[in-house]
C-alpha cells in the first residue's frame, strides 16, 4: 500500500512568521486537495535564517504555527511536517516537528549538527535526541539539513528498523549536486525511503537550490523538483524496505565490534 507525499518546494519571506504562515497555508491546502496524504515543509520555513531575531520571532510548541499545523491537519485529514523555530527558557532551536491527521504532535526533534557556514552555533542550542518516530505503523525518522553530512547519525537512527528518512533544509544553491549525491547515498546505504524537502529563492546571505527530491532504497529518484517553487508528488510504498533488506542483509552483516 503506497503513500502519497507532497514536498512543499517554496520561497520563504526572510523574518516574516505571519507571512509564510500565510503562503504555507494554501500550499498545504492545494496538497492536500491532490489527494497527498503527508505533506513536507522546509526547513526553518516560517522564519528563514533571519537567526539575529530569533527573540522576537521565534515560538514555544505551543504558538501560533503550531496551533495552524494542528487545525489544518486535522480539518484535511493529513499528517503535515517541517522545522520552526523554538524557544525554551530562552534558548532557541531549530526544531522538526509532525502533526498526524488527529492533530497530534507525533515527534519533536531539535537539529542536532549545527551548521557554522550559516552562524548556527553563535545563536541556536544543538539538540541531543534522535528524531525516530512512527508515521501510522510505519517506523520512519526526521532530520535536518546539515545532518545528513554525518552518516553515522543517520544509520543511528535506521537501526530500530525505521523504512523512510525525512529531511527538511534550507541547502545553497552552489552545493546542491551534494545534496542530491548525500541524499541518494544515504537511501542506498541505509535501504531506506528518502523524502527531503529543500526551500528555493535567496535570502541576503544565500540562494538555495531546491531540488527537493524522494529516492527509493535502491537510489532510484521517483520525484524531484527544480530551482523554482513547486509542489513534488510521489506514492511511497515503505512495505518494499523489508524486501530488498533481506536480498541484502546488510544490517544482518554488520559488524560493530569493529566500529568503536
Amino acid at each position: 500500500m503506497t503513500t502519497k507525499i507532497a514536498i512543499i518546494q517554496m520561497d520563504i519571506v526572510f523574518g516574516n512568521p505571519e507571512e509564510n504562515r500565510k503562503l504555507a497555508k494554501e500550499k498545504i491546502k492545494e496538497a492536500a486537495a491532490q489527494g497527498s496524504e503527508v505533506i513536507l515543509l522546509p526547513e526553518l520555513w516560517t522564519t528563514g535564517y533571519d537567526l539575529s531575531r530569533f527573540e522576537e520571532i521565534a515560538e514555544t510548541l505551543e504558538g501560533p504555527t503550531h496551533q495552524l499545523l494542528i487545525s489544518l491537519a486535522k480539518a484535511l485529514k493529513v499528517t503535515i511536517a517541517g522545522s520552526i523555530a523554538e524557544e525554551e527558557n530562552g534558548k532557541f532551536y531549530n526544531t522538526f516537528v509532525a502533526y498526524n491527521a488527529e492533530g497530534d504532535r507525533l515527534f519533536n526533534y531539535r537539529k542536532a549538527h549545527l551548521f557554522r557556514l550559516m552562524n548556527e552555533e553563535k545563536f541556536l542550542e544543538s539538540g541531543n535526541q534522535k528524531g525516530n518516530f512512527n508515521l501510522g505503523e510505519v517506523p520512519v525518522a526526521g532530520v535536518i539539513c546539515y545532518d545528513i553530512r554525518f552518516p553515522e547519525w543517520m544509520r543511528t537512527h535506521m537501526l530500530d528498523g525505521s523504512r523512510g528518512l525525512f529531511v527538511v533544509a534550507e541547502w545553497p544553491k552552489p552545493r546542491v549536486e551534494h545534496w542530491r549525491n548525500l541524499l541518494i547515498s544515504r537511501a542506498i546505504e541505509n535501504q531506506c525511503f528518502v523524502i527531503a524537502c529543500n526551500r528555493v529563492g535567496a535570502d541576503q546571505n544565500n540562494e538555495f537550490g531546491g531540488h527537493s527530491i524522494v529516492v527509493d532504497p535502491w537510489g532510484n529518484v521517483l520525484a524531484e523538483g527544480g530551482f523554482d517553487e513547486e509542489i513534488v508528488y510521489a506514492e511511497v510504498d515503505f512495505t518494499a524496505v523489508e524486501a530488498i533488506r533481506e536480498q541484502i542483509p546488510i544490517f544482518q552483516d554488520r559488524r560493530p565490534d569493529l566500529y568503536e
